[in-house]
């Protein structure tokens, strides 16, 4: 029996300008997954996330309580130097919203100093309760906004970026997964710059057509991350898979389009040395060829805790090791995050070359 029912959202759906491109087109009809309700988002409070899935799945991770003080190598900067400013008022004027704020990522100030963020899509609320992300949890309830692809293209023509990374809410709600919004954020893109296009995309519930619609839009990176070792899965993404992870990332490799894969991981969560070299060598062997690792960070007291804080010369060590296994290009320290110097990863610009196209 199906569980959804059709629904379009008229919100926020303003007459098209002539020149407005090819992705301002009418909504369409998506399913939406539940019983039938006003598509107004609902924010729902955080729960602790440090047990694992309701079936009990991880719990005996070997993952303790209780905060652990920052090593020197993770405290950074406060933000507010060079383009900041700028960036954030771009954003806001557009009323976008970003990964970096929503994560609560430890670069957001150096990144939006090189006029760089990452942009999410697709609104604030995550339908999962992954155990490591601060992303706030709730019940978008079919809710999508057609005009942000639109506002979207705006401001990265605005930002003059040489690549652009977009990235979303798990949208479980929605049948499609979210994957047209995705798509005609890549078409608006796509219209108003040449700016690389990186989306970092969820799994999609293994959906093949969700996600041949995201390749059809040809964006010229698809990242979607690994995250943690097989044996740590269902504590720290209960709602995902480790194979439907790896899949996915096959199938992008093999579409033929040329599109590249990337994926990363979070160490400190309880891993093991055997386990990290196990995932690296799954990532390879399903055609992925860009890789961020990164130290795990607890966003709050509700999140998982950390098990260790991992030197840096073991992130070198890593970085080193997965170059050999063979992936094209690597960034691994404990502030490496998935969007971190993402423009340098990928070969689009040289180290200390301006992320901003020249104008």
């Amino acid at each position: 029996m199906d569980d959804s029912l059709p629904i379009v959202n008229p919100h926020q759906v303003p007459q098209a300008p002539a020149d407005s491109g090819p992705a301002h087109e009418a909504p369409v009809e998506i399913r939406v997954y539940g019983a039938p309700r006003a598509p107004v988002p609902q924010r729902l409070p955080v729960a602790p996330r440090t047990r694992g899935c309701a079936s009990g799945a991880g719990i005996g991770s070997g993952m303790q309580a209780g905060f652990r003080r920052l090593p020197e190598w993770l405290k950074v900067k406060l933000p507010g130097a060079g383009e900041y400013a700028g960036t954030k008022a771009l954003l806001r004027s557009q009323r976008l919203v970003t990964v970096c704020e929503e994560a609560r990522c430890p670069n957001l100030g150096h990144c939006w100093e090189r006029g760089t963020a990452t942009i999410m899509i697709l609104g604030d609320l995550c339908t999962r309760r992954c155990g490591f992300c601060a992303v706030a949890p709730g019940k978008p309830n079919g809710y999508v906004d057609w005009d942000e692809p639109r506002r979207v293209g705006e401001a990265v023509a605005a930002m003059g970026l040489r690549h652009t990374v977009i990235t979303s809410v798990a949208r479980d709600d929605l049948a499609d997964g979210g994957s047209t919004i995705f798509a005609r954020v890549i078409q608006e893109i796509k219209h108003r710059s040449d700016t690389v296009i990186e989306v970092l995309i969820p799994d999609f519930r293994g959906h093949r057509a969700d996600l041949e619609r995201v390749i059809e839009a040809r964006p010229h990176v698809i990242n979607h991350n690994l995250e943690t070792v097989e044996r740590l899965h269902p504590v720290v993404r209960p709602s995902a898979r480790y194979a439907r992870s790896l899949e996915l990332l096959q199938r992008v490799e093999q579409s033929g389009t040329g599109i590249k894969t990337k994926s990363g991981l979070m160490l400190g969560l309880g891993e093991t040395h055997d386990e990290v070299r196990q995932a690296l060598t799954d990532l390879v062997a399903h055609g992925c060829d860009l890789l961020t690792i990164g130290q795990y960070l607890r966003p709050s007291p509700q999140h998982l805790p950390v098990v260790e804080y991992v030197h840096p010369d073991r992130f070198a060590y890593w970085g080193a090791e997965a170059e050999a296994l063979g992936f094209e290009s690597v960034a691994s320290g404990p502030l490496v995050r998935s969007s971190f110097h993402a423009d340098e990863l990928a070969g689009t610009v040289r180290p200390g070359e301006s992320s901003k196209a020249a104008s």
